[in-house]
């Protein structure tokens, strides 16, 4: 077997792809007109972080991505082992010491027909990687971020992570056009459900971490997950319930998480400052319990330094 932590032998022309079993030139890679997750967002995508050449909570990526193909009743196209050694190889041929893995897996490619096809068909795979600004990541953790409230537009199964994202990015885009980083998303009922693509928390002034339980209604973050379990073996207050956006505002302390951060403060929401205006004690404690445990449970790097 050959030593996977080596670079490949020819070093690779710009940014690599992979699409059902072929690793091509990104402005390359391509699927099917008809495929489903084209004509229909018929499909499941993950994201997973990578952070020191280290693939960053991959198993527990890989069980949300089992789940959300369960629901829409897809399988996955390739064993779990064989994924993981995708992941490697799209890291490798990248170079990624620090960006993000973007999977996709779709029905396939059929007759355009709302119906899911009675035939099978085997799904498309496709994964791609980007490096990411540390530099930016870390402005984000050091001064704080501002987010904006609107209604939240989505359909009824945001538990589910497909790629049907259209209200989410009108969301996100409203947000950045009036100088915000990011939207929460606010139910019929009155209540934050989470952001465009993050979670939302808040820290009560008796220090609880607060943050909205599972649901149809929310997405299961990854990075929320492992915060709860690291924050909870530490003993830190949590509370899984709904809140308002007034509580919210009057917040002690107020965060997102998602695999491109974990525990980024939150300073302002729809132009309150929250706290003192700045990133909270308890917020980056959280940031910090998160990388630790983390680098804890973290297989040995994909890449060598």
């Amino acid at each position: 077997m050959p030593d996977e932590t080596r670079w490949p032998t020819t070093p690779p022309q710009g940014r690599i792809a992979y699409v059902n079993g072929r690793y091509l030139p990104h402005a390359q890679a391509g699927v099917h007109i008809e495929d489903r997750g084209l004509q229909f967002g018929d499909s499941i995508y993950e994201v997973v972080a990578v952070v020191s050449g280290t693939l960053r909570d991959e198993d527990e990526h890989l069980d949300r991505l089992e789940r959300s193909l369960r629901e829409i009743r897809l399988t996955m196209p390739v064993s779990r082992a064989a994924l993981k050694l995708i992941f490697r190889q799209i890291a490798r041929r990248n170079r990624l010491h620090n960006g993000l893995i973007y999977l996709q897996v779709t029905r396939g490619a059929f007759r355009r027909d709302h119906p899911i096809p009675a035939t099978k068909a085997k799904p498309t795979l496709i994964l791609t990687a980007r490096k990411i600004d540390t530099a930016s990541a870390a402005r984000n953790k050091a001064n704080g971020i501002a987010i904006v409230t609107t209604a939240d537009e989505r359909w009824a199964r945001c538990d589910i992570k497909t790629t049907q994202l259209l209200a989410n990015l009108l969301a996100k885009t409203d947000a950045r056009k009036q100088g915000a980083y990011e939207a929460w998303l606010i139910d019929r009922e009155g209540f934050i459900t989470e952001g465009s693509s993050t979670n939302a928390w808040i820290v009560t002034g008796e220090g609880e971490l607060i943050t909205r339980a599972l649901s149809h209604a929310v997405l299961p973050g990854v990075t929320r997950r492992v915060i709860l379990e690291a924050a909870a073996a530490h003993q830190l207050k949590i509370v899984e319930r709904s809140f308002t956006p007034d509580e919210a505002r009057t917040a002690r302390e107020a965060f997102i998480s998602s695999a491109t951060g974990a525990a980024v403060p939150v300073i302002a929401i729809d132009g309150v400052p929250i706290g003192n205006g700045a990133p909270g004690p308890i917020t980056l404690n959280v940031h910090q319990i998160y990388e630790d445990w983390a680098k804890t449970h973290a297989e040995k790097p994909v890449l060598r330094a």
